[in-house]
C-alpha cells in the first residue's frame, strides 16, 4: 500500500475552485449489491436514511439507491421479491472523485436526474455522498 501525504485545506479556499471533497457528506449506510429491494427498504427505514450506498462483493462502491427509486421498483408490475440491488444498478453507476470540481458535479447531477452522488477514492471505496440541496 502506498501512502499519499495530503496537504491541509486552506481556510481561505476560493469558492470558485471548490471540489466535491469540500461539500460531501458522510457516506452513510452501505449495503452489498446482492441485497433484495425489500431488505434494502427495511435497512433504510431502520437507519432513517434516504439513500444507501451499494457495494460489490469486494467492497467497492457500485452506486447509490434512494428510497423513492426502490419504492418505484417495488410498486412496478415487473417486480418480484428476487430483484436485487445489482439488478437496478447494472454496471457501476455514476460516481464522483473528491477532486471533481463542484461546478462539474452540480452540472452532471440534474442532467442525470440524480439527487445524490457517491464519492469514491481511486480504489473505488466510498468516501462520502454529494447531495443536492432541495
Amino acid at each position: 500500500m502506498t501512502l499519499v501525504q495530503m496537504e491541509p485545506r486552506s481556510a481561505n479556499t476560493h469558492p470558485v475552485h471548490r471540489t466535491v471533497d469540500d461539500a460531501m457528506e458522510a457516506a452513510g449506510p452501505q449495503v452489498c449489491d446482492d441485497m433484495t429491494v425489500e431488505v434494502a427498504l427495511a435497512v433504510m427505514a431502520g437507519a432513517r436514511a434516504g439513500h444507501l450506498l451499494v457495494c460489490d462483493e469486494d467492497g467497492l462502491c457500485t452506486g447509490l439507491v434512494t428510497q423513492g427509486r426502490l419504492a418505484t421498483v417495488r410498486d412496478s408490475a415487473a417486480y418480484t421479491d428476487r430483484v436485487r440491488l445489482r439488478d437496478l444498478l447494472g454496471d457501476r453507476g455514476p460516481v464522483a472523485s473528491p477532486v471533481t470540481s463542484m461546478a462539474e458535479a452540480e452540472h452532471a447531477m440534474p442532467y442525470r436526474r440524480l439527487d445524490a452522488l457517491p464519492v469514491v477514492n481511486d480504489q473505488g471505496s466510498a468516501l462520502g455522498v454529494l447531495a443536492l440541496a432541495r
